[in-house]
């Protein structure tokens, strides 16, 4: 039996069934790019299942092709024109960061900028083979979040990470699993089968020593990650109102 949970945003949708609160972007006309309050709804969501008894794993999915296009660049011009990161987005990497329950994501298609980075706190990590991994930041005359800078080094190696935090190269599935961030690469029509069924698994482990366990390998990096997150957002905002991001952005917006 399938539970609904009430988010307050059509965009994201949250469900719970046999222990895994799947969360769902929904914004198809956009390719899942994220708005304020959709950060506000995943951050709630996430915080739902640290105190929820039912959910022992959760899931993250995007839709068909599009897991998600990072953030919303309109909103984002909006915030470069006031020089300040909205607080919704901060609050959910810290969320993310914190998330006591396992984190499962299930990528098909594109996954860009925080699309990518958010990967980089989830457990388990399945990506369709048509899967296209990018972190254009300074392209946009933007920095690496969401403690990418700590996580993505540390995760694939200094070289790797730097192609795809300051080079902006794009990565498919196969690389992203030799780089370590994937651990499962299956077809498109696989694709949530698989990662339903390995979050399924973990939620029959049981709770209080997957818990252990899952808080052995996290916690020693959980201080630091929120410090580089909020290290991140203080020079991400500064950027944000700088000359070259403001051109950046009209430049991407005109020829959208």
């Amino acid at each position: 039996m399938s539970t609904q949970i009430e988010t307050g945003c059509q965009e994201i949708k949250v469900t719970v069934a046999d222990g895994v609160r799947t969360i769902r972007m929904d914004r198809p006309e956009k390719k899942n790019a994220l708005t304020l309050p959709m950060y506000d709804a995943i951050a709630a969501a996430l915080t739902g299942a640290n105190d929820d008894v039912d959910t022992r794993a959760t899931l993250m999915l995007g839709l068909p092709g599009a897991f998600s296009a990072g953030n919303d660049i309109a909103e984002f011009a909006k915030m470069a024109t006031a020089g300040a990161l909205g607080e919704p987005i901060v609050a959910f990497l810290n969320t993310l960061a914190q998330s006591q329950k396992p984190l499962i994501a299930g990528v098909d298609g594109l996954a860009i900028g925080v699309g990518t980075t958010m990967l980089f706190h989830c457990d388990y990590v399945v990506a369709s083979e048509r899967c296209l991994f990018k972190t254009p930041f300074t392209d946009l005359a933007l920095l690496p979040e969401a403690a990418s800078s700590l996580l993505g080094p540390r995760i694939m190696g200094h070289p790797k990470a730097f192609e795809l935090l300051c080079m902006g190269q794009a990565f498919d599935a196969m690389a992203f699993e030799k780089a370590g961030v994937v651990n499962a690469v299956t077809s498109a029509d696989a694709l949530e089968d698989t990662a339903l069924a390995a979050a399924k698994t973990i939620a029959t482990k049981p709770v209080g020593a997957m818990k252990i366990a899952r808080d052995l390998l996290r916690k020693a990096g959980v201080e630091e990650v929120k410090s580089r997150i909020r290290e991140e957002a203080a020079a991400f905002a500064t950027q944000l109102g700088s000359a070259e991001a403001q051109a950046a952005f009209a430049a991407f917006l005109n020829r959208k």
